[in-house]
């Protein structure tokens, strides 16, 4: 059973707060606060899960675990446009409405745009558009963006949402199998000519497409890989299903690439950030 040592609470923070109780769950690793903010105002109750690494070489240390009251402080914090929120909005009414990016993600994806000062883009899967559209909104007015997409209905909102939010010269709609695109710009000798790209489509092709955009993206590019962690399938071997078997081999892959600067993130439902590195 692990403990949790009680926190030595400022004087103010005690003052404003009124009380607060730590206690911890031995069964499920929950630390739980209750602070009664005054004696006349409802109590506002906290819990918030960890977990730690299985091995002791890891020290203990502990990370956040996401909960529902967790997710939604983050989704209040996290900065999402106007034409954004309508997209989400309108996606979430339609079938397959889950294969959305969430809007943390569509934020870190056109942060990562931004800092890299990138020109050029390469999204692979669309759907009605969230994250293309994020990444489009961040590139500068000559930017340009490669969209792969299959589905002709839900590229249909996506281009509806490009000329709201004025970037529709900037987005070039493929539509088709992103494999076919991604060899046709190889051969149009567009290798090493992309900054950026983002791989959000079938499962089972994701290592095709990683090969691939490994020859479109310059030195020092970047790849994002969404749906690395799989609901938490991949880390679960009585799960073999091809899309859950596609991933593990990916991420095994990708984690001995010597090509590439790996990170790992646990945002959404996992993004793989794949830096290309100069040699």
């Amino acid at each position: 059973m692990h403990t949790h040592p009680y926190v030595r609470v400022p004087s103010f923070l005690l003052s404003s707060a009124g009380s607060i109780i730590r206690r911890t769950s031995s069964c499920c690793d929950q630390t739980c606060s209750k602070i009664a903010r005054s004696s006349d105002a409802p109590a506002v109750v906290a819990c918030v899960s960890t977990s730690v690494a299985s091995s002791p070489s890891y020290g203990g240390r502990r990370v956040i675990r996401m909960n529902q009251g967790l997710y939604d402080y983050l989704l209040a914090h996290t900065r999402e446009d106007q034409v954004l929120r309508e997209l989400r909005e309108e996606t979430s009414t339609m079938r397959g409405s889950s294969m959305q990016v969430s809007p943390e993600q569509g934020q870190l994806l056109a942060m990562l745009v931004r800092l890299m000062g990138a020109r050029r883009c390469i999204e692979v899967g669309v759907f009605t558009g969230y994250s293309s559209l994020a990444v489009a909104m961040a590139l500068p007015d000559s930017g340009y963006l490669v969209a792969c997409e299959t589905d002709q209905v839900s590229l249909s909102i996506a281009k509806k949402y490009y000329e709201r939010a004025g970037v529709s010269q900037k987005v070039d709609i493929r539509l088709g199998f992103a494999i076919d695109t991604l060899k046709t710009l190889l051969n149009n000798g567009e290798g090493n000519s992309y900054d950026f790209a983002f791989i959000d489509a079938d499962k089972r092709s994701y290592n095709d497409y990683y090969e691939l955009l490994l020859k479109l993206v310059r030195p020092s590019g970047l790849i994002a890989i969404d749906n690395v962690l799989w609901g938490g399938r991949v880390a679960d071997l009585q799960e073999t299903d091809h899309k859950t078997e596609s991933l593990r081999r990916l991420n095994e892959f990708i984690l001995h690439d010597t090509r590439v600067d790996l990170s790992m993130v646990p945002i959404g439902d996992g993004l793989a950030l794949c830096r290309k590195r100069d040699t």
